[in-house]
C-alpha cells in the first residue's frame, strides 16, 4: 500500500460515525481510479431509501434527489439488486439492469433519475459496490464517469474490485455507528411488493398485474416478465394489455407517467 494510500485510508477510519465519512471514502478510491460523481444509498425493501453519501456536488439538485428518495429508487437497478439479495461485491449499473432498462422511463427522466439530470445526462457509466447488511437491506456507494471522460477500463474496475473487502468492512461499521436506528424489521418473505406501487395500483389491478406492471416500470421487456414468472410471451401480453385496459393507458410511457404523478402527489 502507497504512502498516500495508506492516509487517506487513516482519514476513512478517522471519520466513521461522522459526515466526513462519505468524502473521505472518495479520497480514498481517488487513490485508485478517477471518477466525476459518486453517491452512496442504503436500500431497504419497502422502507423509504436513505442518502449516506451526496457526491454529485452541483450536478444534481435538491429537487430531483428528493423525487428519488422518495420513490425514484425503485426503479433503480441498484435498488433491485439489493432487496433480492444479490451478490456483494463490485458491479456495473449496465450489468444489473434489465433488459429494456435502458429505453425505459426512469433511465431517460431527469425528473427522478439524479445521474440524467446532470448535465451530461444519460452519458454517464457507473458502478457501485453492494454492501449487504442483512437479507433485503443493504448499502450501494457508486462512482460515476462522464462518458467523454472515457468508461472505466477493465484495470479501473479490478482496481476497485480488490478494494471490495474493506468497503464492506468500513460500510458495515459506518452504518452500525449511523444508522442501526434506521434499520426496520425484516419483512416477510412472501411480500413481493412495495406499498408505493399497491398505493399507485391499488383498486384497478389484480396482484400479479400489479406485479407486472412493477417489473414494466423497472425495465423488464415482455419476454423477460415471462421468464421471471415462468408463464408466456403471449400470457404476459394479455396481462398487459389488461393493465392498460384498467388503468386507461395505452404505452409503457404513461404507465411511467403514473408513477411520476404518484411520486409529485406525495411530495
Amino acid at each position: 500500500m502507497e504512502i498516500e494510500e495508506a492516509r487517506a485510508l487513516s482519514s476513512v477510519i478517522q471519520a466513521l460515525g461522522t459526515d466526513g465519512f462519505g468524502p473521505a471514502i472518495d479520497a480514498l478510491l481517488r487513490e485508485k481510479v478517477a471518477f466525476d460523481m459518486s453517491c452512496g444509498y442504503l436500500f431497504q425493501f419497502n422502507q423509504s431509501a436513505i442518502l449516506v453519501h451526496n457526491g454529485y456536488g452541483l450536478s444534481v439538485s435538491e429537487k430531483i434527489l428528493n423525487a428519488y428518495l422518495r420513490g425514484g429508487y425503485l426503479l433503480d437497478p441498484f435498488y433491485v439488486a439489493c432487496v433480492n439479495s444479490h451478490p456483494a461485491g463490485l458491479w456495473r449499473m449496465t450489468d444489473l439492469a434489465p433488459d429494456s432498462f435502458l429505453t425505459s422511463g426512469f433511465s431517460i427522466s431527469k425528473d427522478i433519475h439524479p445521474c440524467v439530470s446532470s448535465e451530461h445526462g444519460t452519458a454517464i457509466e457507473e458502478v457501485g459496490f453492494i454492501i449487504p447488511i442483512r437479507p433485503q437491506v443493504a448499502i450501494v456507494y457508486s462512482v460515476m464517469k462522464y462518458l467523454c471522460n472515457g468508461e472505466f477500463t477493465q484495470e479501473e474496475v479490478q482496481d476497485l474490485t480488490v478494494m471490495g473487502p474493506i468497503m464492506t468492512a468500513l460500510f458495515d461499521k459506518h452504518c452500525q455507528m449511523s444508522y442501526s436506528s434506521h434499520l426496520k424489521e425484516e419483512q416477510p418473505a412472501d411480500i413481493m411488493l412495495e406499498d408505493a406501487f399497491v398505493d399507485i395500483l391499488q383498486g384497478q389491478l389484480t396482484g400479479t398485474q400489479r406485479y407486472i406492471a412493477k417489473l414494466l416500470l423497472q425495465g423488464h421487456s415482455n419476454a423477460s416478465v415471462a421468464k421471471l414468472l415462468n408463464i408466456s410471451d403471449g400470457t404476459v401480453k394479455v396481462h398487459k394489455h389488461n393493465i392498460y385496459q384498467r388503468l386507461g393507458i395505452s404505452t409503457n410511457a404513461e404507465l411511467f407517467r403514473l408513477f411520476i404523478d404518484y411520486l409529485a402527489k406525495v411530495a
